[in-house]
């Protein structure tokens, strides 16, 4: 697991998350802690080491 930092698409409050670098790609949805808005998550490891992350706001 690794931890981290982004901010959130819909209030601009940073927030933090963790990561489970055991799969290679990845796509989910997770509420912001803070405004409870959901946010699309995309993720990708290589190596285990994190090499793309994108936080994005749900059609509004």
């Amino acid at each position: 697991m690794e931890e981290h930092y982004f901010t959130c698409p819909y209030c601009w409050e940073t927030i933090s998350m963790l990561l489970d670098n055991s799969v290679s790609s990845q796509v989910f949805i997770e509420d912001c802690e803070v405004c409870c808005n959901p946010i699309e998550i995309s993720i990708r490891f290589s190596n285990s080491e994190l090499v793309h992350f994108q936080a994005d706001s749900i059609g509004q």
